[in-house]
């Protein structure tokens, strides 16, 4: 099976609570979305509020995969510039799969249904992300086409005493 996504989906209560527990699972699976294991979503909902409020404001969109049981499986939140300099591209945050479907190649499908999202975006040339290091995630974003841009060593502080890169990827998409 593979997941169904779409751009832009009605923001409801099911929604909320699915990509609140999608976040909590895959942050205490140790994923790096933002957060440090062990979380519960009341930690996380602040931020969710916050981006999804910029969803509804037009300066995010939102890519959702569902499952083959129509439960939230994959996000990520494609966050637009608004410097009249930086128009042309944009930035990808919080690209999540859940955890139990780890290993199914969804990885590379949300990153394949991120890129056509925003292909879909008018003006729109490149996408960048960043990505913590010690994970390994800038070998999974190469072989999905982007390129390491940046590095900020020991620019993220996940704990005392445990500091990773902080790496920009780039994908030009002309």
């Amino acid at each position: 099976m593979s997941l169904t996504f779409t751009l832009d989906p009605v923001i409801d209560p099911a929604l909320h609570g699915g990509i609140l527990d999608l976040w909590t699972d895959v942050t205490n699976a140790g994923g790096a979305v933002g957060f440090v294991a062990p979380v519960i979503r009341d930690e996380i909902r602040p931020q969710l509020i916050k981006q999804l409020a910029a969803v509804s404001d037009g300066q995010m969109r939102l890519l959702v995969g569902h499952d083959e049981r129509g439960e939230v499986a994959a996000t990520s939140f494609l966050a637009l510039n608004t410097h009249r300099l930086q128009l042309h591209w944009l930035w990808v945050y919080t690209v999540m799969v859940h955890p139990r479907h780890q290993g199914k190649g969804y990885g590379r499908d949300l990153m394949a249904a991120t890129e056509a999202a925003a292909r879909s975006i008018d003006g729109i040339e490149a996408i960048r992300l960043g990505a913590r290091g010690g994970h390994g995630l800038e070998h999974f974003y190469a072989a999905c086409g982007y390129k390491e841009v940046g590095r900020v060593p020991d620019a993220i502080r996940v704990a005392e005493g445990d500091h990773r890169d902080d790496i920009t990827m780039l994908l030009p998409l002309h």
